[in-house]
């Protein structure tokens, strides 16, 4: 099963669930197309005013399905319509969004989660919570706008510390750096992030769509524009050796 992404919507709130069991919601190609899906939907959905977002089993994201890659990422074209269609578009889609967007974070929030996490407005985190792009691990640098995204959001300390030195960061370490709004008990994550998806609610939606418009044209939300180069380590050794390495479960030898 390459998991899914599930829209519901339920009067004036939605959610959108990462759902990959076993994987610990790691994003897999179809996912990130259903997340686009899901996201241009709402944003032409005239009844919903707030979305949550949020993974299953306990955890948020954990990154992207590994599993998968050997099929498309060791040639540069396939590569970068991964990068630049697939995960762009719903990270694009999800930025675009003029629904204040809640992340409810448990568990792991690495790699792609991070990317998603940093598209979201409000972001609430249970105590264990754990954040990091340790892709160092596996062979391979973030992509240009992905990376992008991430040092505006979670800083350039922070983000220079994740992609550098595989870092991965507790949840009490992210709200001191300015990415989380609140850290909360384990089990009040759940709650207080639906309690917030309640008052925005109970809010006036044309304020809180005009101020998601004005917030995106003070923040520079369209980013950084793909790098013709981004993409020609695809089929380096390194790259191989990173991906392999994970998926037979040893140690890469760089």
């Amino acid at each position: 099963m390459s998991g899914q992404v599930v829209l519901t919507i339920d009067g004036r709130a939605a959610t959108v669930r990462l759902s990959h069991p076993g994987k610990f919601n790691a994003m897999s190609r179809a996912m990130w197309r259903q997340l686009q899906d899901a996201f241009e939907r709402l944003q032409h959905d005239t009844e919903v005013r707030c979305v949550l977002l949020r993974g299953d089993e306990g955890q948020f994201c954990a990154g992207g399905d590994i599993s998968e890659y050997a099929g498309f990422r060791f040639e540069e074209a396939s590569l970068r319509s991964f990068h630049e269609d697939d995960v762009w578009g719903a990270l694009q889609a999800l930025l675009a969004c003029d629904l204040p967007v809640i992340a409810q974070i448990d568990g792991h929030c690495m790699g792609a989660g991070m990317e998603i996490a940093s598209a979201c407005d409000i972001r609430i985190a249970g105590a264990s919570a754990r954040f990091g792009a340790p892709i160092a691990k596996l062979g391979f640098p973030m992509a240009p706008r992905e990376a992008a995204l991430i040092a505006r959001v979670a800083g350039d300390l922070t983000a220079r510390e994740m992609l550098l030195e595989a870092a991965v960061l507790s949840a009490p370490v992210m709200l001191q750096r300015g990415f989380l709004n609140r850290v909360v008990a384990d089990d009040k994550v759940a709650s207080d992030a639906q309690d917030t998806v309640r008052r925005i609610a109970a809010l006036a939606p044309q304020a809180a769509r005009v101020n998601k418009q004005t917030l995106r044209s003070l923040t520079g939300v369209s980013l950084a524009t793909d790098d013709a180069s981004a993409y020609i380590y695809a089929d380096s050794a390194e790259h191989r050796e990173g991906v392999a390495a994970f998926v037979e479960k040893r140690r890469p030898r760089f």
